[in-house]
């Protein structure tokens, strides 16, 4: 493992409480990417930054085309927060070249080694992303629903979020409200595990196309939802998309 990336293994969970229940759990993996150590990680045979491998990481599905540590530090700049000095993300990684990250999370440090602020950056279906940047000092995390993502759930709702930071552990929580009602509650719970070759080739076959399976699985659980008889919330005001292609372009290497 190297001194702060990390791969976390674990399971997806979501429980909605209304108007009918809802229950999913699926078997995921994510990676934690310390940005000083890109560099440190490319030299890895199963991982590429920015260049096709079995799993990559490519800056330009996240942020908003600036260089990764210019866009955290600008979109903490937009909230009153000092630059951080150390930048993790939690994510899917590409596999294959395809990935869909529904939540990618942000840990920013201050100098002394300190939580600055959590970037909680939402992705949709329709190619769109959105950050709520929520100051680690406040003693709750929470935010008012701003971005359209799932077509069963209307927009004036809340979400609150509950971290336990990156170490051998990892957990990510959200409970979304509704007119003060408990409505979802989703989360990630993995443990972490060695960031190498060996485990990379040991997950791609434990986890087979596992990116793909969440856009499968993203699917699947509509047509439950459907079945069950739940209505869809049709949104025509989208954000503007944010370009994303799922593919990633082929790169030769000499």
């Amino acid at each position: 493992m190297t001194a702060s990336s990390a791969i976390y293994v674990g399971h997806v969970v979501h429980q909605r409480h209304r108007p009918k229940k809802h229950h999913l759990r699926y078997r995921v993996f994510s990676l934690l990417l310390d940005l000083d150590e890109l560099p440190r990680l490319n030299t890895l045979k199963w991982f590429g930054h920015n260049r096709r491998a079995l799993f990559s990481f490519r800056d330009g599905d996240h942020g908003d085309g600036l260089p990764l540590r210019d866009w955290v530090t600008r979109t903490l700049a937009a909230r009153g927060l000092p630059a951080p000095e150390r930048i993790r993300l939690l994510c899917y990684p590409r596999i294959l070249g395809y990935v869909f990250n529904p939540l990618t999370v942000w840990f920013c440090d201050d100098a002394a080694g300190q939580p600055l602020a959590t970037i909680y950056e939402v992705h949709n279906t329709f190619g769109e992303r959105h950050s709520y940047v929520l100051p680690a000092a406040e003693a709750e995390q929470a935010a008012d629903k701003a971005f359209y993502v799932s077509p069963f759930i209307d927009m004036d709702c809340r979400y609150e979020f509950r971290l336990t930071p990156p170490g051998e552990g990892v957990r990510i929580a959200i409970n979304e409200t509704q007119d003060g009602a408990p409505l979802l509650y989703a989360a990630f719970a993995g443990k972490a595990r060695p960031f190498s070759d060996a485990t990379l080739l040991r997950l791609f076959f434990t986890h087979p196309l596992m990116t793909f399976k969440v856009t499968a699985g993203i699917h699947w659980e509509a047509l439950r939802l459907i079945a069950k008889g739940i209505r869809i919330r049709w949104y025509t005001q989208r954000n503007k998309p944010v370009p994303t292609p799922a593919t990633e372009p082929v790169e030769r290497r000499g």
